[in-house]
């Protein structure tokens, strides 16, 4: 069946206002976790996550004008580039909190497994929709399962198991979306999940730690622990209306750890309290309602795995991370959707936006 793709003219504004809100709300909470360290050396994160967003905007303009159809075209090649990113950065890559994932050019730093997600979507979706049909058969699952294995295995090695472990939900959503027949995707579930106490043996120590405290955190209080309790005090201690901005005493006396990156959220239930975190939820809500109806509504199969994946990455990251934050998954070190301090992983967010208007804009004719 031939058919072209046409512009409609559709534009979500609404979409468009709720990750405005978002981020102008992650900002507001920024400059809060970081304004001990602008108060003793002057540097002004909030203002970094600025200029982030400024060039995510930017590049989901961009992203729109161009069209995800030939962004697609050329899925498999910018996929491979970014793979081999991956391996270089394990070689020359800067080293940060026992961690080895940015790339320095000059300046600029940034994290090629950021865009590795974005990338491996469209690598993805130009595969299921080149295939159409043929996803039915069992040994058509045996190219994603690669495309997905190569930069999970590479990311893992950082190490960063958090953002390795994203590409298995997005992998299993875009599969059965395109057509994958659920009893097969069932039996590889069942032998990963029967493969995963191996795991454990490849985990490095404080990642092992991790999993042992998520399920008794007062097994090393002082320890691996120690965050998840302060997290939880935090949130607990903002009831309804929470301290104030500024004001969070396990925010501002720095008891809590990483509270401008992977526990943001924490600072947003202490500050903000109850009805500040429902009103972030709310939004979150709102944001994945509407790249699902998105997703739903559009006839392309390229446009729609390409949308159901960039909509599963935010979810992901959008529960996993409250998640590990409240002591109901473990910590596994992923930010939190448009919120988190990081210059990468708010610029991959809001230009994952553009290809979701941008799909929204386009429509099939046969």
């Amino acid at each position: 069946m031939k058919y072209d793709i046409r512009s409609k003219g559709e534009f979500d504004y609404g979409l468009v206002l709720i990750v405005a809100v978002i981020v102008l709300m992650g900002l507001f909470v920024i400059y809060s976790a970081s304004y001990q360290k602008y108060v003793l050396s002057g540097t002004n994160l909030s203002l970094r996550q600025l200029q982030s967003a400024v060039i995510g905007i930017i590049v989901a303009f961009a992203l729109f004008r161009i069209g995800y159809q030939r962004i697609i075209d050329f899925g498999y090649y910018i996929f491979g580039l970014n793979v081999l990113f991956l391996v270089l950065v394990l070689f020359v890559g800067d080293m940060r909190y026992g961690a080895r994932r940015w790339i320095e050019i000059g300046s600029f730093a940034f994290q090629p497994s950021e865009f590795t997600k974005v990338t491996f979507i469209f690598a993805l979706a130009k595969y299921l929709g080149d295939i159409k049909e043929g996803i039915e058969r069992p040994k058509a699952l045996v190219w994603p399962f690669v495309m997905a294995i190569v930069p999970m295995l590479l990311i893992f090695k950082e190490p960063d198991l958090g953002t390795a472990l994203v590409f298995v939900p997005v992998l299993f959503t875009m599969l059965l979306i395109a057509g994958a027949r659920l009893k097969y995707l069932m039996i590889l579930i069942g032998s990963g999940l029967a493969c995963a106490p191996f795991l454990w043996f490849f985990l490095k120590e404080y990642q092992r730690n991790r999993l042992m405290v998520f399920i008794n955190p007062n097994l090393d209080p002082l320890g691996a622990g120690y965050t998840i309790i302060q997290s939880k005090i935090a949130i607990g201690s903002g009831g309804i209306l929470g301290k104030g901005w500024l004001a969070g005493t396990q925010n501002q006396l720095n008891f809590l750890p990483e509270h401008h990156t992977d526990f943001i959220f924490s600072v947003v239930g202490e500050e903000w309290g109850f009805i500040g975190s429902a009103v972030l939820l709310f939004l979150f809500y709102r944001l994945v309602g509407k790249g699902l109806r998105i997703a739903e509504t559009t006839s392309d199969i390229y446009g729609k795995t390409l949308a159901y994946g960039i909509v599963t990455v935010f979810a992901m990251h959008i529960i996993v991370n409250i998640g590990m934050v409240c002591g109901l998954m473990p910590v596994v070190g992923i930010p939190l959707t448009f919120v988190s301090y990081g210059g990468s992983f708010l610029i991959t967010s809001i230009a994952c936006i553009g290809i979701l208007e941008n799909i929204k804009n386009k429509r099939k004719v046969f």
